[in-house]
């Protein structure tokens, strides 16, 4: 057996094994794969490899169980512009055994993928899970800021402190606990000056996500098109106190009582130590 595939089999066997001291942790992604952008453009996205899979990967190799969602349970895509080697450091046996994981796992699978609707994940009993964890790439822009049955989700973990961890364009999922998201994001979205309402779980909290100096100096992505806003701005706008690196690009974490925000996909790593500290707090 190679490196490779022995780490995608030694991960699947450590995400099955019982562990009594295990953690239950949930991993939420966006069923889109897609965001729609300024005057009618589409950019086609999903998530970023390095920011689900190093992290699902470090859980797995610790002892705990993953439970993978999307709001409609809906298999994810993965943005194949992260499939490069310079999220992992230029190591090209690491990008390539992080897809191995991830294809073994299913994850984007269409028939066979093991992702669960949120609805399911009300039915299990948010109880069942100690931490929750919510990657980037470009798609969670386009459904996770402003999903009902995520706000519900978010602000139970809240509510009982329990560790919520997200990365680079991840954060944007927060607004989805505001009273009117979807009106929230709407105005943003029509450049109307959306303002900030009572009642957000997470307004004063310090946070971090992709800045709005990254997105200008990764538009080029975006094939000529623009975002219809930037995901700095708007969990300025909705109450939270943003912090943000020196340099762009290199890692930069925040923790803020049960939150973990990471900046960018360099983050993704620090982001996950983060969690892992939190759950082997929790033991």
């Amino acid at each position: 057996m190679n490196l490779t595939s022995s780490i995608a089999a030694g991960a699947v066997a450590a995400m099955t094994a019982f562990s009594a001291h295990a953690g239950n942790v949930l991993v939420v992604l966006s069923d889109a794969d897609h965001l729609d952008l300024k005057d009618g453009k589409v950019y086609q996205t999903g998530f970023y490899l390095n920011e689900l899979m190093q992290p699902v990967k470090r859980l797995l190799d610790a002892g705990h169980s993953v439970t993978f969602a999307t709001p409609a349970g809906l298999a994810p895509t993965v943005d194949k512009s992260s499939l490069d080697k310079m999220y992992f450091g230029g190591d090209e046996a690491a990008l390539q055994a992080h897809q191995a994981l991830m294809a073994q796992l299913n994850i984007t699978s269409r028939s066979g993928s093991p992702v669960i609707s949120l609805a399911r994940v009300a039915q299990i009993g948010y109880a069942h899970f100690d931490a929750v964890y919510i990657p980037g790439g470009h798609a969670p822009m386009q459904d996770l800021s402003h999903s009902a049955e995520l706000g519900k989700l978010l602000a139970d973990f809240h509510a009982r402190g329990k560790t919520t961890a997200l990365v680079c364009h991840g954060p944007i999922a927060l607004l989805s606990t505001l009273p009117d998201a979807r009106g929230f994001v709407r105005a943003l979205e029509a450049g109307a000056g959306a303002q900030a309402v009572p009642g957000w779980t997470y307004a004063g909290y310090r946070l971090t996500v992709i800045s709005n100096q990254e997105e200008e100096q990764a538009k080029g992505l975006l094939g000529g098109g623009t975002m219809k806003f930037y995901p700095q701005t708007a969990l300025e706008l909705a109450g939270a106190r943003y912090g943000s690196n020196v340099a762009p690009w290199t890692p930069y974490v925040v923790t803020d009582r049960e939150l973990i925000t990471g900046q960018n996909p360099a983050s993704a790593l620090a982001v996950a130590d983060a969690l892992l500290a939190r759950l082997r707090q929790a033991r």
